[in-house]
């Protein structure tokens, strides 16, 4: 686009008044510097070619990187979920593995104790078997009022 100066540059007068002389055709410097510049803009045509079909190939190669990391994502986390649920089944499997180990530590203390108190019922039984017997014949010896 021409700047003001150029189109102000155009409306100067081509002489100085006086004598007469050739008229002058105002300079074109819009049209001088398009014909400067034209042989190497036409030289750059070849560079944008070449700058568009790198950009092109830049923006493949993008897409292309992003969903391979995208795909890589997606299986680093399906690994993960993997990981974790075998984690959690060999945490659960622990845990069934101590419990079970409780159950049977308790049960053997159960029959241990179970046996404890058996082997002192059987050993008390003789003298609480006596005791009892010789209560029963007090209270019936009071009950009947007599001696034996």
């Amino acid at each position: 686009m021409p700047s003001v100066r150029d189109f102000l540059e155009r409306l100067r007068p081509s002489g100085t008044p006086g004598a007469a002389t050739i008229s002058a055709v105002p300079a074109d410097r819009v049209g001088e510097r398009s014909a400067e510049l034209e042989p190497v803009l036409v030289r750059l045509e070849g560079v944008h070619a070449e700058v568009s079909r790198i950009r092109h190939v830049a923006d493949v190669e993008a897409e292309l990187r992003t969903d391979a990391a995208v795909e890589e994502a997606r299986a680093i986390v399906a690994a993960a979920h993997r990981a974790a649920e075998a984690e959690r089944r060999d945490a659960a499997g622990k845990a069934r593995s101590r419990a079970a180990a409780e159950s049977r530590d308790l049960l053997a203390d159960a029959i241990r104790e179970a046996s404890a108190v058996a082997e002192t019922t059987r050993a008390r039984r003789p003298g609480f078997v006596d005791r009892v017997l010789s209560e029963a014949r007090a209270e019936v010896i009071d009950i009947v009022g007599g001696a034996p």
